[in-house]
């Protein structure tokens, strides 16, 4: 028999469905026992501290009841994001309602134990979070802070053709800047090799405190925005159930159709043109279905609704009756029955298997996830003899990407991002290969390497935007990485930090996550090589900020030249579960370690660098130079040859680090101490050339026997000046090194004094030159390795 979902019938379903998961919505704010008020409610029946947000909730709920109702009408592939902030209840109770919920936790059982396990566990010590988190079945978003909901929406569907991703947008949300932003994705969305991100903006007209902007717009003045913008709007706007279940009934039949009248017309007719795909406006109220009022002040409709609406708790129970009146309000006996099972026809519109919204494949993206074909670095090497030829490290790099693009071109599972940075970080290489995606128009002699497929995003001017689609790119089981100027990766390390959450909650709590692709962000344009963008782009700050998270979830590369950064990218596309930050030259420079070396390098996360130390076989060393870094191993060699030609009977180490966070002890990988002194000795003076604030180095070194440490690294001293001067003016320079390790060497400083004078002499020709001339010196331009 044909099914009508339009008719009273089905919708008066739909309706008793809405209505079980706001009961259950409710109840997880405030019970943690009596779930179905088989007794009369007493206060151990009641949290302590209800914790939660109710004002998103019921019209959320409302939502994923009619989307359940299109997914079976139209048998799509959908899934379900959470933009609001912190209204966890609606995908718990959902995925509750519809059984993945107790497929993920069996313990969690469909009827009044599992149910009273459920209503205790929200909110509360050892359960689950107010908002979607990890533990969360079919959440790929957290929510936890604002912002960012378009754009995982977007990543997710692309390369994924037949998925929509539901995007639900708080109002709230929709004022951040990253949100205003998003809106953009759709010039990024190819209808043909894409799904459909279907953004449904929750207007319930109020933030925490104060109305929302969106909230007070006319009916006409949001459809001019949206259609400016590029959308279709489509709009649901009421307060009476009965009425609104018909009009969304209606409006997402229309917007289901129109998306696939456009996937139609697109592949009949290899049209990859932008269509103006749909959007839903829904407007209800704030705390819809709730209390209507309290002690005079409206509550429904107002920001009054935002968190718990009714003052009730364990300790306050004068309004128990009310709390009571609002769950029975919802008719529980007609959704349940005596216990606590969802009743069969209830049950019956619910969609089946992983066409639950709460179990769709796409939200444990690591079940899906393919390994990368991966060329093999070592045919990209670049031919050098230890410092003596020129080469732009992210060039080569480019050559490698080109190589992944090309081998997993079939697979679809590899994309790259970068806010319009990707010429100017020389990853010329990799268009050679593909296009920048792009579905606006294309004006021919102004424009370059647009197409409306490609495999790079790159052409709208946003880390937000960049760093979203991949986050949900990783997360639905594909792999990427985003390339930025290095001061502005500054803008997305709160998504960083986010990200990371996210891997360190779903790894270590929810064993029923796989293992997801890593997040791999390539920092470049570098703080000392700031040739004319001056001060304002000068700020390593993102290497101490991600080094402060769990290392287990953080790996922070060094490479200093092609071959070591290719080493590092190549070991960041096998990982996963781990944020990966390669912090990358982009500009020419003398490269050092052959592939082989570089390979031992990244394996090994460090290496004594023979041919540049001088230490007979069986001796320590008198100093050791350590660095970190492009320049900083360009200056410590450079200042090893100078100590090694003119202060001879030095015993110099040298060792370079590329993998930093494997020197802190409490890493999983961290060097034993036995091992690090091998590197570094207990007692020697350690010269230490880093590419960040130092301040992470002095943390390492605390825990370690070896405090006989000096180090160099950016000190916020920075100007519109050469690159050697920057190094100058942060003490980072060969001139400076070489004074550092005559000075603090035991009884070398008087030996070479004069070595120290002509550090000084030599400083004051840099800056006596650099304002005369504007260029460095020639003994720093022309400066190649060199011991004769």
């Amino acid at each position: 028999m044909t099914t009508n979902y339009s008719s009273k019938e089905y919708l008066e379903l739909v309706d008793r469905y809405w209505r079980a998961a706001d009961y259950v919505s409710v109840g997880q704010l405030y019970l943690k026992d009596n779930p179905l008020l088989d007794r009369p409610l007493v206060p151990t029946d009641v949290k302590v501290h209800p914790i939660g947000h109710w004002g998103t909730i019921s019209g959320q709920n409302f939502i994923y009841a009619h989307l359940n109702r299109v997914i079976n009408k139209y048998d799509l592939d959908m899934f379900y994001i959470e933009g609001p902030g912190h209204g966890g209840q609606v995908m718990v109770s959902n995925s509750y309602l519809d059984g993945s919920y107790t497929e993920t936790y069996p313990e969690i059982t469909q009827d009044k134990a599992g149910m009273q396990k459920l209503f205790k566990r929200f909110s509360f010590p050892g359960g689950v979070a107010s908002h979607a988190d990890p533990k969360t079945p079919g959440s790929i978003h957290e929510g936890g802070e604002l912002g960012y909901s378009l754009l995982h929406g977007a990543g997710a569907i692309l390369d994924n053709p037949n998925l929509i991703a539901a995007t639900v947008i708080g109002d709230g949300e929709a004022e951040t800047g990253p949100l205003a932003t998003s809106w953009q994705v759709n010039k990024f969305i190819n209808p043909i090799n894409d799904g459909t991100v279907l953004p449904i903006l929750n207007l319930n007209g109020f933030k925490i405190s104060n109305p929302t902007v969106l909230s007070r717009m006319s009916h006409e003045e949001l459809t001019n925005y949206f259609k400016g913008l590029g959308w279709n709007p489509h709009f649901v706007e009421g307060t009476d159930p009965k009425e609104l279940h018909v009009k969304m009934a209606d409006e997402l039949d229309s917007i289901i159709e129109e998306i696939m009248a456009i996937r139609e017309n697109a592949v009949k007719n290899n049209d990859e043109s932008r269509p103006a795909w749909p959007m839903l406006v829904f407007r209800a109220p704030k705390g819809w279905g709730g209390p209507k009022e309290w002690d005079g002040d409206m509550i429904e409709g107002s920001f009054r609704a935002h968190q718990i609406p009714i003052p009730v708790d364990q300790n306050h129970t004068e309004h128990l009756d009310s709390l009571v009146s609002w769950l029975k309000s919802y008719k529980p006996e007609e959704l349940f029955d005596e216990n606590g099972a969802l009743l069969d026809d209830i049950k019956a519109i619910i969609p089946d298997k992983d066409h639950r919204m709460s179990s769709n494949p796409v939200t444990n993206g690591g079940k899906l996830s393919k390994p990368l074909i991966l060329p093999d670095p070592a045919d990209f090497e670049f031919k050098t003899d230890h410092g003596t030829e020129d080469g732009s490290d992210m060039t080569e790099l480019g050559k490698y990407i080109k190589a992944v693009f090309e081998l997993n071109k079939d697979n679809k599972n590899f994309r790259g991002w970068g806010p319009d940075e990707s010429l100017s970080n020389k990853l010329s290489a990799v268009f050679e290969e593909t296009n920048r995606q792009w579905l606006e128009p294309i004006h021919e002699g102004s424009d370059a390497l647009l197409a409306p497929h490609g495999r790079m995003i790159d052409s709208m001017l946003s880390e937000h935007m960049d760093e979203g689609m991949l986050e949900a790119y990783t997360l639905t089981g594909r792999h990427g990485f985003f390339a930025s100027y290095e001061s502005f990766l500054r803008v997305v390390d709160s998504m960083l930090t986010q990200h990371f959450k996210w891997l360190r909650n779903s790894h270590e709590e929810t064993p029923w996550r796989e293992d997801v692709p890593s997040l791999n962000i390539i920092s470049t344009s570098t703080a000392f090589q700031q040739d004319h963008n001056g001060y304002s782009h000068q700020d390593p700050g993102i290497v101490t900020h991600l080094a402060e998270k769990k290392t287990k979830y953080i790996r922070e590369y060094f490479p200093a030249d092609a071959n070591t950064l290719i080493a590092a990218f190549d070991k960041s596309l096998q990982t996963k579960q781990v944020i990966n930050l390669i912090v990358a030259s982009k500009h020419p420079r003398l490269q050092w370690y052959s592939a082989a070396e570089a390979k031992e390098l990244v394996n090994n996360g460090l290496k004594i660098i023979d041919w540049a130390s001088n230490v007979p076989e069986g001796e320590e060393p008198d100093v050791v130079f350590a660095s970190a870094g492009s320049e900083p191993n360009l200056e410590s060699l450079a200042a090893i040859s100078i100590l090694r030609k003119q202060a001879p009977s030095l015993k110099i180490r040298y060792v370079n680090v590329v993998d930093l966070l494997k020197l802190k002890k409490d890493d999983p990988r961290g060097l034993s101490d036995a091992e690090f002194d091998a590197y570094f000795t207990k007692d020697k003076p350690v010269i230490f050339a880093f590419h960040g604030y130092v301040d992470i180095l002095k943390d390492i070194f605390f825990d370690r026997h070896n405090h006989n440490l000096h180090l160099h690294g950016y000190k916020e001293e920075g100007d519109i000046t050469t690159p050697f001067d920057m190094r100058v003016r942060n003490e980072l320079d060969r001139f400076h090194l070489v004074k550092d390790a005559l000075e603090v060497v035991p009884g070398v400083s008087e030996k070479y004094a004069t070595v120290l004078q002509d550090m000084d002499l030599l400083l004051q020709k840099h800056h006596d030159y650099i304002r005369s001339e504007g260029d460095d010196i020639e003994e720093v331009r022309t400066w190649k390795w060199d011991l004769d």
